[in-house]
């Protein structure tokens, strides 16, 4: 059976990835389905009950800056704020928010379920309907048909997912949820390569059999950063986290028992995150070490679980339990879940273009776990970018890409349809070229106005962004033009005086005479901007040569066995995948920066030989 006449968008899914693009793509006016298994773990923080941190808070800054939902809800349901790396440059900073569990959940689906243009359903999606080799829909296990334009897949964790305890195992998806085979079927059967990954959660206990004194507190910041430009009330700290360490007898119970683990064991056949191992995992790879940190968080205000952030594990229950014994103000603590490794089905990432629709299939999108990524601010970017890149193709506009040098997002989904995946994928600031022009104080003057000309950012955000950069702009022209003598003699600007490195802002205008009130984010933003004026300008420089070179034009039926150098493995990449750019050729997997670059001046040399205009001919090489 069918119902209505079917939607513009049907979105599976409404993990972080899947709300994000069902409120994208309706807020562009397609009509749009978002459909879920279970209508009460909509945006459900499946692991740790926290949003944002290094590299991650600037993806939900971007998130927020385009129009999305994540920060204004982290804001909204936060319980404890930090920013990370705050005595450091402004480049590296990023704000983290403890969250209410259950109170974000309930957030997302109260907003959801009031937008326009917007169904929530309940059901389980067993096939993508795929005509002419293009998405036309979804069928669901009961046999209900919803027709659609375009899908957006973002089944976080399910597609064959298998929970492992100890020696025990059975399908879920998540605790307590079925997972989705049939799904994971179709997609290998419409010949989309998939990859085994998989990731594991830690304990959770009982708040009230946690003896406290034993654990410092960490508390949040007195002036906590939103991520939201929406945000207008001021963020309150309403818990402290608190920290802890593993010590010698934590590590002796874990190597006693590593026949038990299924990841030694061998049953786990999935590649586990890198720079989020388990326990026994971190025991086993570094034996010098005398003791691991973890952390005590909340999962909400009145919650009874706490989280134990760094003892993530798939040991048998009773180990687990030996485990906190050893651990003072843990040797009580009552097992309220215990932690558990999944493995699960990710479509290997190189199966998308940058826009996320998957190359084999037209109209369908992935977005999520389901592309290899890790942690729900990945997840939620590029349910974003496939939400809105969903709704242009079905109302034929061009897509929307952002470059590396424009967003984390865009370095996020560089590298996975560039490079592919083969563990968990999670964004650092290290993964960023050109970090310095992609701060979290910056991100509005990026990218919001994309998100105004999309129809995600209203009028008063809208008219609040111009106002701050008016503002911004004339403090950044007085600090220029203000000259005062320093305590050496010399006659600096202020703009001068500011970029020495013990210099703060607060100390620059006490100097001066600017009278326009600035935000805490007007004065991270100047700060930053003037303190990197000299880095700013070489990055912004080396960007519009990289731009110039990658829009060099590469010759249809071009011969790359023609360049010299080039490897037998790149000429077959390159024949295969014909990129019709050098930017292109830069994306191929496989194909190294010298690759890339011969080929330039090979092309550079036949131009200047040949006159403009000429291609380089299939058989014959330029004179040497």
């Amino acid at each position: 059976m069918s119902r209505g006449d079917g939607f513009d968008i049907v979105v599976v899914g409404a993990g972080h990835a899947g709300c994000e693009a069902a409120a994208a793509a309706s807020a562009m006016g397609l009509r749009t389905c978002l459909i879920t298994i279970g209508l009460e773990t909509i945006a459900q923080m499946s692991c740790n009950p926290a949003i944002g941190g290094l590299a991650k808070g600037h993806l939900v800054r971007e998130i927020d800056a385009l129009g999305g939902l994540m920060g204004v809800l982290a804001d909204e349901t936060g319980i404890q704020f930090r920013l990370l790396n705050r005595s450091r440059g402004g480049a590296v900073q990023g704000p983290r928010a403890q969250c209410d569990k259950a109170a974000y959940r309930a957030a997302m689906r109260r907003r959801l379920e009031k937008t326009e243009n917007l169904t929530v359903s309940q059901g389980a999606v067993s096939e993508v309907v795929v005509r002419k080799s293009a998405a036309a829909g979804v069928r669901t296990l009961d046999g209900t048909l919803l027709p659609a334009r375009a899908v957006v897949l973002a089944p976080g964790t399910f597609l064959d997912g298998v929970i492992h305890i100890g020696p025990r195992s059975h399908p879920a998806g998540r605790a307590g949820e079925p997972p989705s085979v049939e799904l994971a079927g179709q997609l290998k059967a419409l010949g989309l390569r998939t990859v085994r990954l998989k990731t594991d959660t830690p304990m959770r206990l009982d708040r009230e059999t946690v003896d406290w004194r034993e654990f410092p507190p960490q508390p949040g910041d007195e002036e906590p950063v939103p991520f939201s430009y929406r945000t207008r009330r001021p963020l309150l700290n309403k818990v402290a986290c608190h920290i802890g360490y593993t010590n010698a007898a934590t590590h002796a119970v874990i190597r006693r028992n590593l026949e038990s683990s299924p990841l030694f064991q061998g049953k786990i056949m999935g590649v586990g995150p890198r720079y989020c191992p388990s326990i026994e995992d971190k025991v086993v790879r570094f034996p010098e070490r005398t003791r691991h940190q973890f952390f005590l968080e909340p999962e909400g205000l009145d919650a009874p679980e706490i989280y134990v952030n760094g003892l993530s594990t798939s040991l048998p229950l009773d180990v687990q339990k030996e485990v906190l014994a050893t651990i003072p103000g843990l040797d009580r603590a009552r097992v309220l879940r215990p932690g558990y490794g999944i493995a699960y089905d990710a479509v290997s990432s190189v199966e998308l273009l940058p826009t996320l629709e998957t190359r084999k299939v037209r109209g369908l999108y992935l977005a999520g776990q389901i592309n290899g990524t890790s942690g729900y601010e990945e997840a939620a970017a590029q349910g974003l970018m496939a939400g809105i890149n969903a709704a242009l193709a079905v109302r034929e506009k061009p897509p929307f890409v952002l470059r590396r040098d424009e967003a984390y997002i865009g370095v996020l989904i560089d590298d996975l349809v560039s490079t592919g995946v083969d563990e968990p994928y999670r964004l650092f600031t290290s993964r960023a070229e050109h970090r310095l022009l992609l701060r979290i104080d910056n991100a509005g003057r990026r990218l919001m106005g994309y998100g105004r000309a999309l129809g995600l950012v209203p009028d008063e955000v809208w008219d609040e962004h111009l106002a701050a950069r008016g503002r911004v702009g004339r403090a950044l022209a007085y600090l220029e033009k203000t000259r005062i003598r320093t305590e050496t003699g010399d006659r600096v600007s202020l703009a001068e005086y500011l970029r020495k490195p013990e210099i703060r802002l607060g100390d620059v205008l006490e100097y001066g005479r600017f009278k326009e009130k600035l935000s805490g984010e007007d004065e991270r933003y100047i700060e930053s901007e003037t303190k990197y004026a000299g880095y700013i300008k070489k990055q912004e420089k080396e960007i519009a040569k990289a731009m110039r070179t990658d829009a060099m034009k590469i010759p249809a039926g071009f011969d790359y066995r023609l360049v010299p150098g080039l490897t037998r493995e790149a000429v077959e990449k390159c024949e295969q995948r014909r990129p019709a750019s050098l930017g292109e050729a830069r994306k191929v997997p496989g194909i190294t920066p010298a690759a890339v670059q011969n080929i330039g001046l090979y092309l550079e040399i036949g131009r200047k030989r040949r006159g403009p205009g000429i291609d380089v001919p299939r058989e014959t090489a330029p004179d040497e």
